[in-house]
């Protein structure tokens, strides 16, 4: 007689918890980055793996098994940037600095960001011809970028940015990366993009831009240094010679 019943254990359900608190972990880091689609697409495989097993189609079955068994190194190749982040996460979490880390983030508000205070220093930049590479995050962070710059942690202010951009400061050189209305890190460097088809005439921060939104689903914005136009990208688009009004208006329809 079949039981139409399953029994289940405790520790059958602390698997189950741990789990699925281990998928949210690895989604958290991916988020936001174009990882996030090979991430849903390899759940979506293995899943359906499973399926296949319980109902018993051998040959769909091994095709699948066989799929998933040498797809752990392709995982590797392509998420080597979140194993990273994920291995100096769980390290932070050994030397007691867990607090600070993923598993122990608290819930925070979000800030609302302070649009006119970014669109007047762009202005300003653009009149003195002052090239500058402004990042707003949104949900990905972005801290391996970060690392990659000096740490800030300031108050937005107008002053501060256009400091920051002046051609004498050691920290011009680079992208500020903006986070929850915060200064974040300045000097920052940001993948460039390998687009072949990228216009040549813009510049290395053009590209720059480029190249962090096509990876990621931060908003980008480009002052040059040449012409003083403003430029931004956002969602892998590149959009140019944007006037100081439609750039508060995109940005009040992305972050208010």
């Amino acid at each position: 007689m079949i039981s139409l019943f399953i029994k289940i254990s405790y520790s059958d359900v602390i698997d189950i918890l741990l789990v699925a608190y281990l998928i949210y972990v690895i989604y958290k880091l991916v988020r936001g980055t174009v990882a996030i689609n090979i991430f849903i697409g390899l759940m979506a495989v293995y899943f359906t793996w499973k399926l296949v097993g319980m109902l018993q189609m051998r040959m769909l079955s091994e095709i699948l098994g066989q799929f998933i068994s040498v797809g752990v190194i392709a995982l590797i190749i392509v998420f080597q940037q979140e194993i990273r982040s994920f291995l100096l996460m769980l390290g932070k979490i050994g030397s007691g600095g867990g607090k600070n880390g993923l598993l122990f983030r608290k819930l925070q508000q979000s800030t609302e960001l302070e649009i006119l205070t970014i669109v007047e220093a762009c202005v300003n930049m653009s009149e003195t011809l002052t090239g500058a590479l402004i990042v707003i995050t949104r949900e990905n962070e972005l801290p391996e970028i970060v690392e990659t710059g000096q740490m800030l942690d300031a108050d937005m202010s107008i002053a501060l940015i256009e400091t920051i951009f002046y051609k004498n400061n050691p920290l011009h050189d680079g992208a500020l990366i903006v986070t929850e209305n915060r200064l974040k890190a300045a000097r920052c460097v940001l993948p460039v993009t390998k687009n072949p088809h990228f216009p040549a005439s813009y510049g290395l921060r053009h590209r720059a831009a480029m190249g962090l939104s096509e990876t990621t689903d931060a908003f980008t914005i480009v002052v040059s240094e040449q012409t003083g136009k403003i430029a931004y990208t956002d969602k892998g688009k590149l959009y140019t010679d944007i006037s100081p009004a439609r750039l508060k208006e995109v940005l009040e329809e992305e972050f208010s």
